[in-house]
């Protein structure tokens, strides 16, 4: 299956490049944006320290069903230029939102059976987009449902939990040192702030904290598929339920046994740590399967119709 190069460019005109995976067989193809998690990741989902390798197999499972796949670097990731330090929250969603405008007008793809697929952060634009535009089905993987100060203080007492003893002890006085630096970042102006000495995306993280998902969950004009894991520790699996509740005319959606945030299975004790051995592992092939089959059908109902 042939993989093009496609340049998108940004509001800005920042040159974000990507690559569109074509299914075998003449076109115009119905076709998916894959929208990855939070982080400088290039259009495999990937950084140097966590190899997500999410893009590919996606890519290839939906060709498999006759549906095209657009990734693309975020900035200052892979080929794109620029500075992610310096990138918010809503540039990644505007950015998103151009590279869904460059699949229109496309030829190799039918402007009447878009999808959204987007993982963790991604979820949040999949939805944003699925509210603003028109597209047909999106899938969110690992998404949550509501303020982002909450939900990023779940995963905090999340992480927290899976600790080892000795560290729980001091969750107080952490969980108050944390409440300092969101407090902090929530009342910066910059773009970056220095955290324990650390550069920190503050644009990012106080456009982040105040994005509310559940806007766009009620607006929703498409298809939705939730799927988080039973074992997700940076996303509350619940918010499935609340998910489900807001979106017109309901979603489907799928808690999976043993699913990490990463994708894969993992049938032991699962913290932060578990990571690095599951990154060894292939993404999870139920999900694909999923995924892809689910695709499949809405959108060639739509191009159908």
């Amino acid at each position: 299956m042939p993989n093009l190069d496609l340049t998108v460019t940004a509001d800005d005109g920042t040159p974000l490049a990507g690559t569109l995976t074509v299914p075998t067989g003449p076109g115009p193809h119905p076709t998916v944006l894959l929208l990855h998690g939070s982080g400088p990741l290039d259009r495999d989902g990937n950084t140097r320290r966590l190899p997500l390798n999410l893009g590919p197999p996606l890519a290839d499972a939906l060709a498999a069903e006759g549906i095209a796949t657009l990734r693309y670097d975020r900035r200052g990731a892979g080929a794109t230029p620029g500075t992610w330090q310096a990138t918010g929250f809503t540039d990644n969603r505007c950015d998103a939102a151009a590279a869904l405008r460059a699949l229109t007008a496309h030829p190799a793809v039918r402007s009447d059976a878009l999808g959204v697929l987007g993982h963790s952060e991604g979820a949040l634009h999949a939805l944003s987009l699925a509210a603003d535009h028109d597209v047909r089905a999106v899938v969110l993987l690992a998404g949550y449902a509501g303020l982002g100060e909450d939900a990023l203080r779940w995963q905090a007492r999340s992480l927290v939990r899976r600790l080892p003893a000795p560290v729980r002890l001091l969750r107080r006085p952490l969980g108050a040192l944390g409440n300092r630096v969101l407090t902090r970042l929530a009342d910066t102006r910059t773009d970056v702030a220095r955290v324990a000495g650390f550069p920190v995306n503050a644009r990012w993280m106080r456009e982040m904290l105040a994005h509310d998902t559940r806007d766009d969950l009620v607006a929703v004009k498409a298809r939705v598929l939730a799927v988080t894991g039973a074992k997700d520790i940076q996303v509350n699996p619940a918010d499935l339920h609340e998910i489900a509740r807001l979106v017109p005319g309901g979603a489907e959606t799928h808690l999976v046994p043993d699913l990490t945030h990463v994708l894969r299975r993992d049938p032991a004790r699962h913290t932060l740590r578990s990571y690095r051995r599951l990154l060894r592992e292939p993404v999870d092939p139920d999900l694909l399967a999923l995924v892809s089959t689910w695709l499949a059908r809405e959108l060639s109902a739509t191009a159908g119709s």
